[in-house]
């Protein structure tokens, strides 16, 4: 039996070197695995399951399926991304689902936060397994499970809602950076030539922006979160605070207050921006943004985002508060 124990004489991969060493032991490794067989991976765009997807690619070209399931609920471009880079720029097998309608159907009317993120574990799965039983030849299921998933969750990258598939079919594992941190990954992502935006792409949750439109989820509301999230990462990558901010976001909550738009009152929605800094999440503190930057922000929101009145900036640190709402 493989042991789930990074090995002790390991060393840490801090360099491009370090990364290139440790890319053509990965390609020999999953080629002596994999065979003339075939494999597949649910490839969200975030910097664990793409840097599988790229050292597969290289590894054993079109062998490997990529199942990219748009649910709705990325950030904005961020399917787009998965697509150009994936399958125009790497000419990787990648099928594109996109089940918008199907997980806002599931949620509608759903405002408890851990029935949300059940349904949408679940849905994925079954999205998943659906495309995956069309597939003829699969003996592999590639995964994005780095080592924090190993000491934390026994191995099992429940984010990734890959291991809840059914026994029957059958998949042997492959896991090729499963005994890298975080820190490792990017450095060897970097190294295979993927863009900045998904190497150092912040730590982004597993349901995605359902977390972050709190209470039931309205279409009309989701637009209001991705529309002001996108905003906010332009503006902070502008005044150069990307990579130095460890997670900024914003969330749009399920109520509603008065407001004034070209002389008429509204009753719109808040949009409350996140911006926080940590090492090891457990605890956090709130970034300074420097005012100029968020009246800018703030006027671009009101302006640009359909449905809202207000902007708040949250300054709770963590404890008490979590990072995210939900």
């Amino acid at each position: 039996m493989e042991s789930n124990k990074r090995p002790e004489s390991m060393e840490r991969i801090s360099s491009p070197a370090l990364a290139k060493g440790f890319i053509s032991e990965a390609v020999e490794s999953l080629r002596k695995q994999i065979g003339n067989g075939n494999v597949i991976l649910a490839l969200s765009g975030g910097v664990d399951s793409s840097v599988v997807a790229a050292l597969l690619i290289k590894a054993v070209g079109k062998q490997l399926t990529c199942i990219h399931v748009n649910h709705g609920l990325l950030r904005k471009g961020e399917p787009e991304q998965v697509v150009k880079v994936f399958r125009d720029q790497m000419d990787a097998n990648l099928i594109y689902i996109d089940a918008t309608d199907r997980f806002l159907g599931k949620l509608e009317g759903v405002s408890d936060p851990e029935q949300k993120r059940k349904i949408i574990g679940a849905e994925f799965i079954r999205v998943f397994e659906e495309e995956a039983r069309k597939l003829e030849g699969v003996r592999f299921l590639a995964q994005g499970t780095i080592y924090p998933d190993i000491i934390e969750s026994k191995g099992v990258k429940a984010h990734h809602n890959v291991g809840g598939l059914p026994e029957d079919l059958g998949f042997e594992l492959c896991e090729p950076i499963k005994f890298l941190y975080k820190d490792e990954v990017r450095v060897v992502g970097k190294e295979l030539g993927l863009p900045d935006s998904m190497v150092y792409r912040q730590p982004f949750p597993g349901p995605g922006l359902g977390v972050r439109c709190t209470g039931a989820i309205t279409r009309e509301r989701l637009e209001a979160v991705r529309e002001s999230d996108a905003i906010l990462r332009e503006e902070f990558a502008d005044a150069g605070l990307e990579g130095k901010v460890w997670q900024y976001f914003t969330v749009v909550p399920d109520y509603r207050s008065t407001g004034v738009r070209e002389g008429e009152r509204c009753w719109d929605w808040p949009v409350i921006i996140r911006a926080v800094n940590t090492r090891d999440a457990m605890s956090a503190t709130v970034e300074e943004i420097p005012y100029p930057l968020l009246k800018k922000i703030t006027d671009r929101i009101l302006s640009e985002v359909k449905g809202v009145n207000r902007v708040l900036y949250d300054l709770s640190p963590k404890p008490c508060a979590t990072i995210e709402w939900e």
